[in-house]
């Protein structure tokens, strides 16, 4: 059986679904993996807080065992916390570049985060970095994770930055034409 690993934060690790293991993308993607008849293991790498510089610390647990597809889903905590853009760019770099060389025939696929255009010249930077290391690894890409998510009161927890149940359906859906095509 071949392996699927996604890696991120608390919007990969269903940050406070009733049932995560089956709610959050990851494992919404893995039903969907086994109802088409595709044999692969989806392991949710998400961490509820997680960042770019913490993601280096904790990759090498996840790369001890083969990884056909990475999907990484990192950066926005970073921003929260005023990381300039260039450390969270370097760091997913770093990243990218660990699972190339201890995989080379690995799949990679990036999940991009948007700011509204009112953050100014930071959402530029920001929205640009995910677009400039897809096509520097030329890795498959999902330029906006919680695209037809983000604002919409129904979809999201009381907190408005964390999809609930129904939410994590929509992003599932949106991605899956990035991710069925890799396997």
């Amino acid at each position: 059986m071949k392996h699927i690993v996604f890696f991120g934060d608390s919007l990969t690790a269903g940050y406070k679904l009733t049932d995560p293991v089956r709610e959050s993308v990851p494992g919404l993607l893995q039903e969907k993996i086994t109802q088409k008849g595709f044999s692969y293991r989806v392991s949710n790498a998400g961490l509820s807080g997680g960042t770019s510089s913490g993601g280096l610390k904790r990759l090498a647990h996840w790369l001890r065992e083969p990884v056909d597809i990475f999907i990484l889903e990192l950066g926005i905590n970073d921003l929260i916390r005023k990381v300039n853009i260039a450390a969270i760019a370097k760091n997913l770099r770093r990243i990218i570049t660990a699972v190339k060389l201890r995989y080379p025939g690995c799949k990679l696929v990036l999940m991009g985060m948007q700011l509204p255009q009112s953050f100014g010249q930071t959402a530029q930077a920001f929205n640009l970095m995910y677009n400039a290391l897809a096509e520097e690894f030329q890795m498959a890409f999902v330029s906006f994770f919680l695209k037809d998510v983000t604002g919409q009161r129904h979809l999201n927890l009381a907190d408005g930055l964390h999809p609930n149940a129904a939410g994590y359906r929509v992003i599932a859906e949106n991605i899956w034409p990035v991710i069925e095509p890799l396997l």
